[in-house]
């Protein structure tokens, strides 16, 4: 079994900087790309951005210059720095990472989110 949680969602001001986590656990042989994506009420999942295996990212428009995110593979972890929050980068953010477990058994997995609130 594979868990992901992440931790590091809360309350900041417009302009301010936040540090999302998402460590994976469980029976892992690999893991491959790791994503982050978030989601509001008015609107549907989307995607932050994406790290490979290798440290190659790809970013969503609206957070490039902003976000950074970085992997640590001795710790199964992904991060999402972001900067220079804005009121509308609000939303639930969740990660999702495409694991091979010990069985070669490769899938999907999702946490089960973190809020992030920009707001004075």
């Amino acid at each position: 079994q594979v868990q992901l949680v992440e931790s590091g969602g809360g309350l900041v001001q417009p302009g301010g900087s936040l540090t999302l986590s998402c460590a994976a656990s469980g029976s892992i042989f690999s893991i491959n790309a790791m994503d982050w994506y978030r989601q509001t009420p008015r609107k549907e999942r989307e995607l932050v951005g994406t790290i490979s295996s290798g440290g190659s990212t790809n970013y969503a428009d609206s957070v490039k210059g902003r976000f950074t995110i970085a992997r640590d593979n001795a710790k199964n972890t992904v991060y999402l720095q972001m900067n220079s929050l804005k009121p509308e980068d609000t939303a639930i953010y969740y990660c999702n990472a495409d694991i091979t477990g010990r069985n070669r058994l490769r899938r999907n997995y999702w946490g089960q989110g973190t809020q992030v609130t920009v707001s004075s």
